[in-house]
C-alpha cells in the first residue's frame, strides 16, 4: 500500500493527525474491525489498497472468554484473535483508528464517513462490518453472567456444556428448536417457556419425549455463588439448580449507516437485514457488508470468510477501474 508523506502509521494510529487522515483519498474504508472487517482489509492491505479502518473494539463476542468451532483456534480468546489481527493488517500497511462512524453518504468519486469525534475521511468504497447486539431478557443477573454462565450459541458454547443440567430460556415457539439442538449435548434439559407463551401441545409433548423438564412459571432472577451461575429462580420462589443457561436474544442489526445509504433490507429469521449478493455487494454500489452486518448467522470462521470473500472481488472493481482509468490515457 503506498502511503503519502500525511498518512504514515504513525501519524494516524499514534499521533492522530486528523487532517492528514482527512486529506487522504482511501480506496477502501472498512466500518468495524472485528474478524469479518480484519480480513477484507488484510487482504485488500497486502493488494496495496490504502485501507483505513473505523473500529469502535466492542465486537458482539468480547464477553466470551473462549470461541469454539475455529479450526486453527478453537478455546482461543476472541479479543486476542482481533488484536492478532489487527497487527497482521498494521504489518501490510493498514490504518486503524479507533472511533466510531456516526454517518455516511455518497459524494463524487465515492463516500465521506463522519466519525463522532468528528473526522471526515472519504473513500471509493465501503465496508460495512459493524455486526449487529444481543437484546437479552430483562432478567436480574443475566447480563452480568452474558459470555459466562448465559450464552446463545449450541456450536459456540454446547460441548463445554456438555452432561451438564443446561437451561434453555425460550422467547418464542420456533426456539424450542434450541432446546433439540441441546439435546445431544446433555440428558438434563430444564425448557423455560414463559418468554415463549403457550406452548403447542405437540411441541410440550415431543420436548417430554426426549427427556427434557418444562418450566412455564416466569423465570424472576438468577442465582449467582460468588461469579458462578448456580441456578434460575421462578416468579413462584422455587429456584431451578441449572449450570448453565442458553437464551434466544432478539439479534439487532448495527445497521444504521448502511440505511442511511439506503441500502435495501431482505427478510431474514431475525427481521429485516442487510441484502447482499454472494460477495457481499449491497444495492448500494460501491458499499459492500460482511460478517453479522450481511448474515446475522454468521459464526467467526463464516465472518471471517466473508471479509475475504467480499475483498476479493471488491479488488477485482478496483482493478477493473484502474484498467479502465489507463485506457482513458
Amino acid at each position: 500500500m503506498t502511503k503519502t508523506a500525511e498518512t504514515t502509521d504513525a501519524d494516524l494510529d499514534n499521533g492522530r493527525d486528523d487532517a492528514a487522515m482527512s486529506k487522504e483519498q482511501w480506496d477502501v474504508i472498512v466500518i468495524g474491525g472485528g474478524v469479518a472487517g480484519l480480513s477484507a482489509a488484510l487482504i485488500l492491505a497486502r493488494a496495496r489498497r490504502r485501507v483505513l479502518i473505523l473500529d469502535a473494539q466492542s465486537p458482539r463476542n468480547r464477553y466470551a472468554a473462549h470461541m469454539h468451532g475455529v479450526l486453527g483456534r478453537d478455546g482461543y480468546s476472541p479479543l486476542d484473535l482481533v488484536a492478532d489481527g489487527a497487527r497482521e493488517v498494521r504489518a501490510v500497511g493498514g490504518v486503524i483508528l479507533q472511533t466510531t462512524a456516526r454517518a455516511a453518504r455518497s459524494v463524487s468519486g465515492g463516500f465521506e464517513v463522519t466519525t463522532t469525534d468528528g473526522i471526515v475521511v472519504s473513500g471509493r468504497h465501503l465496508i460495512f462490518a459493524t455486526g449487529a447486539r444481543d437484546l437479552l431478557p430483562d432478567i436480574p443477573g443475566l447480563a452480568e453472567q452474558w459470555g459466562r454462565g448465559v450464552v446463545a450459541c449450541p456450536y459456540c458454547d454446547g460441548y463445554e456444556n456438555r452432561d451438564r443440567t443446561i437451561g434453555v430460556l425460550a422467547a418464542s415457539i420456533a426456539g424450542l428448536h434450541k432446546a433439540h439442538m441441546l439435546r445431544s449435548y446433555s440428558a438434563d434439559i430444564v425448557v423455560f417457556t414463559a418468554l415463549a407463551g403457550d406452548v403447542p401441545a405437540s411441541d410440550r409433548e415431543l420436548l417430554e419425549a426426549r427427556g427434557m423438564r418444562i418450566e412455564t412459571t416466569p423465570v424472576k432472577e438468577t442465582v449467582i455463588d460468588g461469579s458462578t451461575l448456580t441456578g434460575l429462580v421462578l416468579e413462584n420462589g422455587t429456584s431451578i439448580p441449572i449450570d448453565v443457561v442458553f437464551v434466544e436474544p432478539p439479534l439487532i442489526a448495527q445497521d444504521e449507516l448502511l440505511q442511511q445509504l439506503g441500502a435495501a433490507l431482505s427478510d431474514s429469521p431475525f427481521g429485516p437485514w442487510t441484502s447482499v449478493d454472494a460477495a457481499g455487494r449491497t444495492s448500494v454500489p460501491g458499499v459492500w457488508a460482511v460478517g453479522n452486518a450481511a448474515n446475522p448467522t454468521a459464526l467467526v470462521p463464516i465472518a471471517a470468510g466473508s471479509g475475504a470473500t467480499a475483498a476479493l472481488a471488491l479488488n477485482a472493481e478496483l482493478i477493473g477501474a484502474d484498467i479502465a482509468a489507463s485506457s482513458v490515457r
